[in-house]
């Protein structure tokens, strides 16, 4: 069956911009809102909010049966396939959100669905927290309705991504769509609306699909405040910002890329340390507050707290700890967070071994011998020939960068040893959860 009928639930400004899209790629909708100023600016062909080129498209589909409005929802339920929820999700004076027209609306749909008679589909598209549309949404509608979730009707979750302005040019030209569900059925007929539209369809869990929303926003918030600190700076040096970040956009390999962004341990290593102290101290030597700069360094750190903490809830003393150098592929220990870590568990009294096969004291020369010698000589006496030595001696193994040996070295692990992941290695295979614990996941 070709599910080409939706009710789209709030006709504000998502809802009133995916109904009218929506009908321009073919697809027969009805928006439901309980304004009736909204309802009829609809139907008469206007659009309910100020945004470029949507009366247009509003008109065009009115004019073409498309499109039409009703504040009556157990009609426009009975009378399509798919119920999208678009309503609003403002704060609370806390900043925690108000859902309650979210609950409202998955009450009356529940209620309308009871009477249907057939298989319908519920897409969530308001902005909501992780494990509100499992916590929230399908307890009311499974008890409004007396049926099931996954069984008697379908629950997904499809975040939107319409930026005020350029909504329409959004909709049409998306980077991805997102459907969250374990239902198989429920996420075919979730992305079937969109198939017109070029961009790949991604299904994952409704939790996870709530998340990227989040996410998304957070960066995007965080891109705009980091470029704001990075103009003042410029700034006070004589330089134009706006050609040093049309210069860092051009690099596609670590700048607009997904390097950095696999979430782990801290930072470490001979530059990025360095260098976010010298711009802070910059800035407030030109007496410029720069917050997000300047917070970096000090969550960095948490993470080094944030592991010793999984260490010590193990209850083990015996430790052993794969990789001491900032990253895999180089022996470098300035700054290396793994050895911020070490240090902190023997200066708590755990029995530590370290085993990386960059770093063999015998085999360093120079500023890493250097380093070794006048700022942590006692480390020598923990490294460990084999990864073997390391395991004999260990209750817990620490993972700590992203070697491909650390991989193979897991498979010879004890029954009863307990990992703690800071990196999750590539081609890492799944551990049991009781012995496994990852720092970020």
């Amino acid at each position: 069956m070709s599910l080409t009928r939706l009710s789209v639930f709030g006709l504000g400004y998502v809802g009133a911009v995916t109904s009218a899209c929506l009908a321009d790629l073919g697809v027969e909708v009805t928006g439901v809102d309980l304004n009736p100023l909204k309802v009829d600016t609809i139907n008469a062909g206007r659009s309910p909010i100020v945004e470029g080129g949507l009366d247009e498209l509003i008109a065009a589909g009115v004019a073409a049966g498309r499109l039409r409005a009703t504040p009556d929802a157990e009609a426009a339920v009975l009378n399509s396939d798919i119920s999208m929820i678009c309503v609003g999700t403002p704060s609370h004076a806390n900043g925690s959100l108000d859902l309650t027209a979210v609950q409202r609306v998955a009450e009356t749909v529940g209620a309308a669905i009871a009477r249907k008679g057939a298989w319908h589909l519920v897409v969530v598209r308001s902005t909501m927290l992780p494990g509100s549309t499992e916590e929230q949404v399908v307890p009311l509608l499974e008890r409004h309705s007396g049926l099931r979730a996954g069984t008697d009707f379908g629950v997904c979750y499809n975040p939107e991504f319409l930026r005020e302005g350029s909504s329409i040019e959004d909709f049409h030209h998306p980077p991805f769509t997102i459907i969250g569900s374990d239902d198989p059925r429920a996420a075919a007929a979730a992305a079937a609306p969109y198939a017109a539209l070029q961009g790949e369809v991604i299904t994952t869990s409704i939790r996870a699909a709530e998340m990227v929303k989040y996410v998304c926003n957070a960066f995007h918030a965080l891109k705009v405040t980091f470029a704001n600190e990075v103009g003042l700076i410029a700034s006070a040096h004589g330089v134009d910002s706006h050609e040093v970040m049309d210069i860092i956009g051009r690099d596609h390999k670590l700048n607009i890329s997904t390097a950095y962004l696999r979430p782990g341990f801290a930072f470490g290593g001979s530059c990025l340390p360095k260098d976010l102290r010298a711009l802070t101290h910059d800035a407030k030597r030109n007496d410029l507050e720069v917050p997000v700069l300047s917070a970096i360094l000090p969550s960095n750190e948490q993470h080094v707290a944030r592991a010793y903490e999984l260490v010590r809830a193990t209850g083990a003393r015996r430790i052993g700890v794969l990789g001491l150098s900032f990253k895999a592929g180089t022996d470098d220990l300035r700054e290396s967070p793994l050895v911020a870590l070490v240090e902190r568990l023997i200066g708590r009294g755990y029995d530590v071994r370290v085993h990386d096969p960059n770093v063999a004291y015998a085999n360093l020369h120079g500023a890493n011998r250097a380093y070794i010698e006048q700022e942590i000589p006692h480390i020598v006496s923990i490294l460990t020939e084999t990864a073997d030595d390391l395991l004999q001696h260990s209750e817990v193994v620490i993972i700590g960068n992203g070697d491909p040996e650390h991989v193979r070295t897991l498979q010879r692990l004890r029954d009863g040893q307990q990992v703690i992941d800071l990196v999750r290695p590539r081609g890492m295979e799944p551990m049991d959860p009781a012995h496994y614990t990852g720092i970020a996941w």
